[in-house]
């Protein structure tokens, strides 16, 4: 029996066509979907019962997309939600990401696509549903990535979710050069689009943030190569 009959998938999608295209091809694969056409009762199914993975739309009736996403990660933060939108500009793209959202697709979509963003996800979420407490250190800034806290000295930073993974990833590599194709695989699970700034924005969010009031600065740029964080000065 595929692992796959085991991971239950919820559709947020109010274009019944798409809902079902996505609920059919989903099943022919062997997932377990369930279909909500709009925002509130996706809540209330999310709330009610363990999903492995979400699907939303953002434009949806009675509570929008990036709300829904916004309250389901507050109360559920490591469940994947991958984002299907008309809209694909930098900043509809740097909402959702900020909501929480771990992936998003503009549409219209090839499902293979759809199918292998949802496979990465799942496959992300196995394997770090096992990791226990862990705190992550360089110079004076801290990450505790059970508390999902930043602190640079004694003062608390707080990041949006992709602030927090980009970051995350960053100091995990810190001292190399990262280019953005990079940067967009491992931390957004997606190719980089180069008709979209996005990745820079979130760069330059982390700078105000951890190294703007600050004499070390820890994010540098490599220029036509990427970014670097740097322990050294």
């Amino acid at each position: 029996m595929s692992i796959l009959t085991h991971m239950k998938i919820l559709i947020i999608e109010d274009e019944a066509r798409i809902a079902q295209l996505i609920q059919r091809g989903l099943e022919e694969t062997g997932y377990k979907v369930t279909v909500a056409y709009d925002g509130l009762l996706g809540k209330k199914l999310a709330f009610q019962n363990a999903y492995d993975l979400i699907i939303t739309d953002i434009i949806l009736p009675k509570l929008n997309g990036i709300d829904l996403c916004r309250e389901i990660k507050e109360v559920n933060p490591d469940l994947p939600i991958i984002m299907l939108t008309a809209l694909g500009t930098t900043d509809d793209k740097v909402e959702g990401f900020d909501a929480g959202a771990d992936d998003y697709l503009v549409k219209p979509f090839d499902f293979r696509e759809l199918e292998a963003r949802i496979k990465v996800l799942l496959k992300r979420k196995d394997n770090t549903s096992g990791i226990v407490s862990a705190v992550l250190r360089v110079g004076d800034l801290e990450m505790n990535l059970h508390s999902k806290t930043v602190k640079r000295g004694e003062n608390e930073i707080s990041l949006t979710p992709k602030e927090f993974k980009l970051l995350e990833y960053m100091i995990r590599n810190k001292d190399r050069v990262l280019p953005r194709v990079e940067i967009a695989d491992k931390v957004w699970d997606t190719t980089f689009d180069t008709g979209t700034n996005f990745i820079d924005v979130y760069i330059n969010y982390l700078r105000k943030k951890i190294d703007k009031d600050y004499d070390i600065k820890y994010i540098h740029t490599k220029p036509g190569m990427g970014f670097i964080f740097k322990t050294i000065p």
